[in-house]
């Protein structure tokens, strides 16, 4: 088992044709995904060779999933483009949306997450985000497919980097799925939705929550995870260091006052029974005590 994706998810990518979609989409299938096609609009009929496979390219998704009965897309397109592209996605009922491209503009992201909410049939991961990985069964996005394993840990992270750090830290005891939400002030898939898949998947045994400063999403997770989650959670916060009053790394990332601080986020989730580690190693160590590992 594992949440979102799995060994049966087929796979689109939106953008296959660019350098980004190409070179990401090699990867994805020399880790096992089940990559199907790919859309860029213009160049329908065209097929591109990768690796041997010849991948056909549709000039919408609607296209391409009547051609092959794709159930996940993942977004590599320009800033530019991507709001008209994930709105195609949506259109096309998609089921997940997984959406990589970096500097949307926000109000392009609040269009396309509200309007997928208006129509009620597809879920958006990201934008500027790592994508999700359920390893020996489906990598969707940028995730190194070689740095863990199968396993029973479920993970749910704002940083793409500390994703990946987790993974390997943790890589001996491997992962249900990894999923990376993005760091922008507007995102489709929280990291609720993820505790609360992982909750329900049998196979995840134990949950790590990692955040980073600005906004509520911890707090608001502290809260979920007091109330519905009740499988063990260790979590970490990125920007113990962080000055007060100046934004950091991601868009979303700006304290003020007390409010969204590392040290905010951290006593709120020790309070809803998570472990909370000042380091992402120490994190590690907190799950690796918790698995007897």
């Amino acid at each position: 088992m594992a949440i979102f994706i799995n060994s049966s998810s087929k796979v689109i990518v939106q953008g296959m044709t660019g350098s980004e979609g190409t070179k990401h989409t090699r990867r994805m299938l020399a880790s096992g995904t089940k990559v199907v096609g790919g859309v860029t609009p213009g160049k329908g009929g065209q097929s591109v060779d990768i690796d041997g496979k010849q991948l056909p390219v549709f000039n919408t998704v609607a296209e391409a999933i009547a051609a092959t009965g794709a159930n996940v897309s993942v977004v590599f397109v320009p800033p530019k483009f991507a709001k008209a592209a994930v709105i195609d996605a949506i259109d096309a009922q998609m089921p997940l949306v997984v959406v990589i491209t970096e500097g949307i503009p926000v109000h392009d992201s609040a269009y396309f997450y509200a309007y997928s909410l208006e129509k009620g049939t597809t879920q958006i991961i990201g934008p500027n985000c790592p994508g999700l990985i359920s390893p020996e069964q489906s990598n969707v996005g940028i995730i190194p497919a070689d740095i863990t394993k199968r396993g029973p840990i479920g993970l749910v992270s704002k940083s793409g980097t500390l994703t990946y750090q987790m993974m390997y830290e943790l890589r001996d005891i491997g992962f249900s799925t990894a999923v990376g939400i993005g760091g922008d002030p507007v995102i489709g898939t929280t990291h609720i939705d993820c505790l609360k898949a992982f909750q329900d998947d049998p196979d995840t045994t134990a949950i790590v929550m990692i955040g980073e400063i600005g906004g509520d999403a911890e707090e608001r997770a502290a809260a979920f995870i007091a109330e519905y989650v009740t499988k063990p959670v260790v979590g970490y916060v990125a920007g113990f260091t962080a000055p007060e009053g100046k934004t950091m790394g991601h868009a979303g990332a700006i304290v003020s006052g007390s409010s969204g601080t590392a040290q905010g986020k951290k006593d709120a989730l020790e309070a809803a029974g998570v472990k909370v580690g000042q380091t992402p190693s120490e994190t590690a160590r907190l799950m690796r005590a918790i698995l007897g590992r």
